[in-house]
């Protein structure tokens, strides 16, 4: 099989999937009618899902933006999902053209957008390699990402509404090897939804999900602040989205936005 030949990929249309019903939220077109299905059902409960996803959308690029500036030119995206709305590398690059950037996910129709989003700005500096992000290991070890990655040097490690897709293992298990392997002045980014306030909507999102089939989990903002252990939280440390360094007046009514978003250095 050739570079151009590419293998055919089950998009297991008629399941929901968490990544397709974010694209929904934001209003994208990469989603089906079962994504659609799942995704007014969580809305139906939860109507400010949709300011939710943008204020997570807009935290990711000031996050990144900031990194860059810092001198950060080498990302991990982990559980990067579909692309949609200006991605890391075209935030990242239209700063620093030189930086690299590996998305990873589990879900094969990621790689087939993924080949879209290569075949334009940033080839060579950017990849997508399909791995699980329960496994930070092998994702650390595996070539394909250190083709781009050094770990030797500064990197930022993103988790940006992923971890809570994974609610049968404790996040900093997750984070450890990560942490572990990169070097002093390395980053963690995270954004989780939580559980400290709205709790009913929150509970009935879940179930939403799990009705998908895509079980979901938020977390109390003491279990997010355990991921970041060995970790120095930048200013202004674990907060709602809108709050994290905002480029202007906060808009947004903050009883809707139950998802916290930080970043952490290692020293």
């Amino acid at each position: 099989m050739t570079e151009h030949e590419q293998p055919p990929v089950d998009l297991k249309v008629e399941v929901a999937h968490p990544a397709r019903m974010y694209d929904y939220y934001l209003g994208g077109k990469d989603n089906y009618e079962a994504d659609r299905v799942a995704a007014e059902a969580a809305l139906a409960a939860a109507p400010e899902l949709r300011a939710i996803a943008r204020e997570n959308r807009a935290f990711l690029h000031r996050v990144v933006r900031h990194l860059v500036n810092a001198g950060v030119r080498q990302f991990l995206d982990l559980g990067a999902g579909l692309p949609t709305q200006r991605n890391v590398h075209e935030v990242a690059q239209e700063i620093a053209p030189e930086t690299r950037v590996v998305y990873v996910d589990n879900d094969p129709i990621v790689l087939v957008h993924a080949r879209a989003l290569l075949s334009g700005r940033g080839r060579g500096r950017t990849a997508v390699v399909q791995a699980d992000v329960r496994d930070t290991e092998a994702i650390i070890a595996d070539e394909r990402v250190r083709e781009l990655i050094d770990f030797s040097e500064p990197l930022a490690v993103m988790l940006v509404s992923v971890l809570q897709f994974v609610p049968d293992r404790e996040p900093q298990d997750i984070v450890a090897p990560l942490r572990d392997a990169m070097p002093s002045g390395g980053y963690l980014v995270v954004s989780h939804p939580t559980q400290d306030f709205r709790t009913s909507q929150v509970n009935e999102v879940a179930g939403a999900y799990n009705r998908a089939k895509a079980p979901a989990v938020a977390r109390r903002k003491s279990e997010i602040e355990r991921v970041f252990d060995g970790f120095e939280l930048l200013e202004p440390g674990i907060v709602q989205t809108p709050l994290w360094r905002p480029d202007g007046e906060v808009t947004p009514d903050l009883d809707l936005i139950w998802m916290y978003g930080a970043v952490g250095r290692k020293p």
